[in-house]
């Protein structure tokens, strides 16, 4: 099987002692595809290890950095995206939107919080999903569950759901694909702070919180305009913003061919995303996941929710940050609105006890998804509100920081989530529903959330 290069940095730090980037391949490892044909994955894994990179290990460094701050409560985090990315859907209009409604969004809460807000996406590489069942069975038919199109397809047939190495190679073509059209946009002046009014989607307009949005932007180009004359120069980074990139760890043999050293820095790094991170459903301290992820530079987030236990958590922590680095953890905790205030307080305590400052950030929506009585999965906006609302006073009250949120959403015009300002019920869903694993926030529900939060942290 393919192999990277051995460790060569004799004065790397304590979390990359007896590690190496194929170590994971030593513990037991959950929710992996089984290819029929390992020479052919491990072909793909040799193509995709000799690629450029993604993203570089200053980028990564960088957003560590901002993550520390945001722990210390001087930053705000908003991450989101899709749940799973579709190949097909790498089009200049389906990413325009995404980064669009994430410009929104921050916007909103820069305005509202009155400090600098982290945004990273769950793109550009989120196209392997975890699945509660290895298999799908239909009509009597059993096949490989789907895993997301970097492993098989959507079809229910049995060489649709046949695990295809070759899909590696095309996730990490697209994301790169993607990667660079995000790049090109925010360089040209996509997310320039002196015509923000440039970032509206078409359909903003048929917002019940257009208008409030509108007065926003306008607020924030006439401060852009007012510290320019009283300094008598262009504020030359308000003509672009920061952005990063984040997914989900899972598919551990293409993270591996993924993680590299660069020169003059020290250990390794994944450099394929920013930021990636560990599932609820693989995040035990014995699981392969925690190992592969203890030995990188990069920062990590860790989902956190029922069947997460205090001293299960502080042993993750322990492996992952032993050095206790400012940036290195953050803790997104996904307990659901009926859950949280009794899942979320001991976890909190116990962290805390140790004097340990992650940056905290709430995922609303992974705990708080049910089905309708059709047997389509959707999730209740006051639901993910009601959540949100609880975070934030269970932090004030134990005395933590909620630095963050993590939502999956889209820039489309989905019917996925019930409620909001629209009150989309059960029965409008079908008129737009998209998604082939969880359902997302649509344009309006994103940013009205965003509304909602600002006014909570402002």
């Amino acid at each position: 099987m393919f192999r990277p290069r051995p460790i060569v940095e004799p004065n790397a730090s304590m979390q990359a002692l007896n590690w190496s980037p194929a170590s994971w391949r030593a513990y037991p490892a959950s929710q992996q595809p089984a290819y029929p044909e390992p020479a052919q994955l491990d072909r793909v894994l040799r193509t995709i290890a000799s690629l450029p990179p993604l993203v570089t290990s200053w980028e990564i460094e960088s957003l560590k950095a901002q993550i520390a701050e945001a722990a210390e409560g001087r930053r705000f985090l908003l991450q989101g995206g899709d749940c799973a990315e579709r190949f097909d859907e790498c089009t200049p209009g389906a990413i325009t939107s995404r980064l669009k409604i994430l410009l929104q969004m921050s916007l909103v809460l820069v305005h509202g919080a009155k400090k600098r807000v982290i945004r990273v996406g769950r793109f550009a590489g989120q196209y392997a999903k975890p699945r509660s069942e290895d298999t799908e069975t239909r009509h009597g038919v059993t096949l490989p569950a789907y895993r997301g199109d970097n492993v098989n397809r959507i079809g229910f047939t049995a060489e649709e759901r046949r695990p295809d190495p070759e899909l590696l190679l095309r996730g990490y073509e697209r994301a790169a694909l993607s990667l660079n059209f995000i790049r090109s946009l925010i360089d040209g002046g996509f997310a320039d702070l002196h015509h923000p009014e440039y970032w509206d989607l078409d359909f903003v307009e048929h917002s019940p919180y257009a208008a409030e949005f509108r007065r926003i932007v306008e607020s924030i180009g006439e401060a852009v305009r007012f510290m320019e004359t009283i300094s008598g120069a262009p504020i030359g980074h308000a003509a672009r913003v920061d952005f990063f990139t984040s997914h989900e760890a899972l598919h551990l043999s293409f993270e591996e061919a993924v993680t590299r050293q660069v020169p003059r820095r020290e250990g390794w790094y994944n450099l394929s995303t920013h930021m990636p991170w560990v599932g609820l459903r693989t995040a035990r301290p014995d699981d392969a996941h925690i190992e592969y992820l203890r030995g990188l530079r990069n920062p990590i987030g860790i989902k956190i929710g029922p069947g997460m236990t205090p001293a299960a958590l502080l042993r993750i922590l322990d492996i992952l940050d032993p050095d206790r680095e400012p940036g290195r953890l953050t803790l997104i905790h996904r307990f659901g609105a009926h859950g949280i205030a009794e899942g979320l307080p001991p976890i909190l305590r116990a962290v805390q006890a140790e004097g340990r400052t992650p940056l905290w950030c709430c995922d609303p929506m992974h705990g708080n998804t049910e089905k309708t009585a059709d047997g389509l999965k959707t999730r209740k906006f006051e639901h993910i509100l009601a959540e949100l609302e609880q975070a934030f006073e269970i932090h004030r009250a134990q005395g933590t920081i909620q630095g963050g949120v993590h939502f999956e959403l889209t820039g489309d015009n989905v019917t996925e989530c019930t409620g909001g300002a629209r009150g989309l019920s059960d029965a409008d869903l079908n008129r737009s529903y998209r998604s082939q694993v969880d359902p997302r926030l649509n344009y309006e529900q994103a940013l009205e959330m965003a509304m909602r939060i600002a006014r909570r942290i402002g």
